[in-house]
């Protein structure tokens, strides 16, 4: 088979991962159906143990985090993710989820620098983001790196571990619900974004949370 055959079989799967997972939205979530927006099809092919032992602790996605896009800036937008284990040899995609995200936040919030809106700009005009980061961004990958670098958090923080059977599907919130993937291969992947406020319940996003915490508009 050629690498040009390769491809297009690869898009066609993506494709059809994408058409379920909006056909999976509409069943389960049919109010946020309209108002999801950027999709993004993404298929894993190797195992955790492998991107782990060569990878920076920042891109290290076997330590417990939360989702936020360092070049990405999304200013409050959820981040929904659907996965699904498609490992043919059935064996399971083995995570650990965290805690509750409020409680995360009371942890690291005394922790996190405080935002710049020069460094803001600057990193915008030098082309390191695609536009500002709001003060909310800045929040968000500040917790991302403090929690991936924190050892006695990793080890000793509230945590469940959960194995994902082959042929499963998990959807959940990854901007809001720390998580970490220990072990499995071979995965798909599908993100949208959805504003807050097209959320049913907006006082329970990050974004909303944080801005309650410290008292401030973040964006």
């Amino acid at each position: 088979m050629t690498d040009e055959s390769k491809v297009a079989l690869t898009r066609q799967l993506l494709e059809r991962y994408y058409q379920s997972c909006l056909s999976l939205v509409n069943q389960l979530l049919p109010e946020y159906t309209s108002v999801l927006r950027s999709p993004t099809s993404s298929l894993r092919l190797h195992p955790v143990a492998a991107w782990r032992n060569k990878t920076s602790w920042r891109k290290d996605d076997s330590r417990l985090h939360v989702d936020a896009f360092p070049s990405r800036p999304n200013y409050g937008e959820r981040i929904i993710r659907i996965f699904t284990n498609i490992n043919p040899h059935n064996e399971p995609r083995s995570w650990r989820v965290g805690e509750d995200f409020t409680q995360l936040a009371r942890r690291y919030l005394p922790q996190l620098d405080s935002y710049s809106p020069f460094s803001s700009w600057l990193q915008h005009k030098v082309g390191i983001t695609k536009r500002r980061r709001s003060h909310y961004d800045h929040l968000m990958l500040q917790l991302h790196d403090k929690m991936k670098s924190d050892a006695d958090y990793q080890k000793n923080g509230k945590q469940q571990a959960i194995d994902f059977p082959a042929g499963s599907s998990w959807i959940c919130f990854s901007d809001q619900t720390p998580h970490a993937a220990m072990g499995g291969q071979f995965m798909l992947e599908q993100t949208f974004l959805l504003l807050v406020e097209g959320m049913k319940d907006p006082q329970q996003s990050p974004l909303k949370i944080l801005e309650s915490l410290t008292q401030k508009p973040l964006i």
